[in-house]
């Protein structure tokens, strides 16, 4: 791909738009080894546009898988003080943040014990929910294909093949192939604005999604505000914290959760694949957390901390974007969350609340796991205070 320029188009198109790096700045990248030549344009990008050091730091899936397979119990809750410092110090000096996604290894942890794989810490920073909500970094986590990936994507295609096929949909879901990727974002970026400001409006006192195997109400919070991802920082710098991006999401009300959800895609969670995944909700707790495949990952993650079984997030997604109409699964967050409303079990956003009390009422955890539940057969409703129903989305389709 980087004969072509794809890699230079894409490390621009994140480094200069999405997180906006700005002269002077430190930038800080998360990476996995497979992934070194989309890192390295990416540090080329940012030492061009004026950054001053570009950290770049690797994980090894295979290290992990060793850590999982031999190290104790208490070694899968270690978690060195110096990993949660380095990020409140990437805060405190208002560094750029870029993370690339997509499993160089993404079956690698498959034949491990699921209970162990869900209890290893490694993967859950509380640090990282008190950066993101102080909002003193710039962000953005984009996709980067790998021959694994490519392979649990498009498992019927010769390798080769695997691999072009998911670059050429990377290209397209993160508008690389407009003459303009930056001039096509911003035209999205409004649209989703303006249904979050619709949303907003609405003051809506919970939601109500209901469809196969889901029957389930999601409380909001009297000050609640809908959002896209277009964010700014404490200090003004905007960025969007997600390439691509197609929803708009907001803080629920922790407390107010009820019924049955049934995930509508596949869940890749820690180095482990979750599939069939149906969760009940009483008084806000999931209480019952059941799968075809993987249910013990999701369970002991839930079990981190008091605030792991109760939702942070609630996020629509209709059916105009890029990702959800080429009816493909990922297995990867950052796309699949944006082809499907979903709800996130975990930290939520307070910057998604407008009212100091409420903002004390917001869930809090050290982790943030993204599932789906939306799809064109399931019906999102506004409910008010009063039991009144107002159609949201409809066959994907906003009716606000």
């Amino acid at each position: 791909m980087a004969d072509d320029g794809t890699l230079e188009r894409f490390a621009e198109l994140l480094v200069g738009f999405a997180a906006n790096v700005q002269p002077g700045q430190l930038v800080a990248v998360s990476s996995e080894i497979g992934k070194e030549p989309l890192t390295r344009a990416i540090a080329a990008c940012a030492y061009a546009r004026g950054a001053t050091y570009v950290d770049v730091a690797y994980s090894d899936p295979w290290v992990r898988r060793a850590r999982i397979e031999h190290g104790s119990d208490a070694a899968l809750e270690t978690v060195p003080s110096w990993i949660g410092e380095r990020i409140l110090a990437l805060g405190d000096q208002r560094c750029a943040r870029i993370a690339l996604t997509g499993a160089t290894a993404p079956t690698l942890l498959e034949d491990l014990d699921p209970a162990r794989v869900g209890a290893d810490r490694s993967t859950t920073l509380r640090e990282a929910g008190k950066v993101l909500n102080d909002r003193t970094t710039n962000w953005t986590i984009g996709p980067c294909p790998t021959p694994g990936w490519a392979a649990q994507v498009h498992p019927g295609l010769p390798p080769d093949a695997a691999l072009a096929k998911l670059w050429e949909q990377i290209v397209h879901v993160c508008r690389l192939d407009e003459d303009d990727p930056v001039a096509a974002w911003r035209e999205r970026m409004a649209t989703l604005s303006g249904a979050a400001e619709r949303l907003t409006a609405a003051r809506f006192d919970a939601l109500r999604f209901e469809g196969p195997g889901t029957d389930l109400t999601v409380g909001l919070l009297p000050s609640s505000q809908w959002l896209s991802a277009s964010f700014e920082t404490a200090d003004g710098i905007p960025h969007v914290p997600n390439l691509p991006s197609e929803e708009v999401f907001t803080t629920p009300d922790p407390e107010r959760v009820e019924g049955v959800v049934r995930a509508t895609k596949p869940l890749q969670l820690a180095g482990a694949t979750i599939e069939g995944l149906r969760v009940r909700f009483e008084c806000g707790r999931a209480v019952r957390i059941d799968a075809d495949k993987g249910a013990d990952v999701l369970r002991q993650m839930s079990a981190h901390d008091d605030g792991a079984c109760r939702l942070g997030e609630v996020a629509l997604v209709d059916g105009s974007g890029r990702i959800g109409p080429l009816e493909t699964v990922f297995y990867d967050t950052l796309l699949d969350e944006n082809a499907a409303s979903h709800v996130a079990l975990g930290q939520a956003f307070a910057f998604a609340v407008g009212d100091d009390a409420d903002r004390e009422r917001i869930n809090t955890s050290m982790i943030h796991v993204d599932f789906m539940i939306g799809g064109v057969d399931v019906d999102v409703t506004g409910l008010a205070a009063d039991g009144a129903r107002t159609p949201v989305l409809r066959g994907g389709v906003w009716q606000l």
